[in-house]
């Protein structure tokens, strides 16, 4: 199970944990909001033996789940709602090879239901707590989505800040070496653009228009549909592609860099979880998201943005200062 995330529902801890890009809400922790920790594996065995229950799991796996056992699950239907009939998760899981639910134990531990089927859940034990517990799941994937925005965003203008490093390199190095005629110059600048492309994604510039006309013609790139990961290796790329031309490294030789160096850093990347680097407490270490309510989340994001804007100006008065300074003793002279 992945790592276990919460979030407060009228002022209870809610589990949510995420496996193969869908959220599983603990139903425990629902439960234990209205009718205490003691009562919770009752009132979970309650709901499961109702015929509404098993019809909606049913239908909901038949959906979803490619592998459920019809045959097994028309057997509970059946049974469903006669007084010597119960159901455990597990025996439901179990008997029917169902993913809507699972119980884990130890830390975190409890019954678990996808999304789905824990909104429907929230309706059987208290309709105005599933109000609650809808808004703040909507609140918490809207603040996750702002953040991971916010870090493409930012990685978005740092290949773009880093690119101008790369055509600054090939003017300089490249250009003034270049067999072609002036106005066929532009194609130095496309090739060495598309051997980054060719580095990290596999494909050029053109084949990717040739593969997406709509979105070509709508003025996107390949970039516009980039990871977060391959935005920040394509940063990384640009720069060092730039130090390697101005050291006159051959271009063979400088594709096999950047290719090694895109697989390496993609890896890498893909162990981390890039909503915990949206912000940094110091120059040195990154603030851990995990140990904040979404609402906190948001409020110290905005608190960074402004505290680096008012940086960012003070540092850029101060240069101006510099500069008009340096610009007076000039013509004084």
């Amino acid at each position: 199970m992945n790592k276990v995330q919460k979030m407060f529902v009228d002022s209870t801890p809610v589990s949510i944990c995420t496996m193969d890009n869908e959220d599983y809400i603990c139903l425990t922790d629902m439960v234990s909001a209205k009718a205490g920790d003691a009562r919770a594996a009752d009132v979970i065995k309650n709901w499961l033996r109702s015929i509404s229950t098993i019809e909606f799991m049913g239908t909901w796996e038949t959906l979803y789940n490619p592998n459920f056992k019809v045959v097994e699950y028309d057997h509970f239907r059946r049974n469903a709602g006669v007084p010597s009939f119960t159901l455990s998760v597990n025996g439901w899981v179990e008997g029917t090879n169902a993913i809507g639910m699972f119980s884990k134990a130890g830390r975190n531990g409890g019954t678990y239901a996808h999304r789905d089927i824990a909104m429907e859940f929230g309706s059987a034990i208290s309709p105005v707590f599933k109000i609650y517990l809808f808004k703040e799941y909507q609140r918490l994937k809207q603040v996750e989505s702002n953040q991971y925005n916010l870090e493409w965003d930012v990685r978005r203008l740092m290949t773009k800040l880093n690119y101008v490093l790369h055509t600054d390199a090939v003017q300089k190095h490249i250009i003034p070496n270049s067999v072609l005629p002036l106005e066929k110059l532009s194609i130095e600048y496309a090739n060495e653009a598309d051997l980054l492309n060719l580095a990290l994604y596999g494909y050029t510039a053109k084949q990717w228009k040739e593969a997406n006309p709509k979105h070509s013609k709508e003025g996107k790139n390949m970039r516009d549909f980039s990871s977060i990961n391959d935005l920040l290796v394509m940063s990384n790329l640009e720069s060092f592609s730039s130090q390697l031309i101005k050291l006159g490294t051959p271009k063979s030789q400088r594709f096999e860099f950047l290719r090694q160096m895109a697989l390496e850093q993609q890896v890498q990347f893909s162990k981390v979880d890039m909503i915990k680097s949206i912000k940094k407490s110091n120059q040195m270490t990154y603030l851990d998201a995990e140990n904040f309510a979404p609402d906190k989340i948001e409020s110290e994001s905005k608190k960074d943005i402004l505290e680096a804007s008012k940086k960012n100006l003070l540092e850029f008065n101060a240069r101006q200062k510099g500069i008009e300074n340096k610009s007076e003793e000039n013509n004084n002279e």
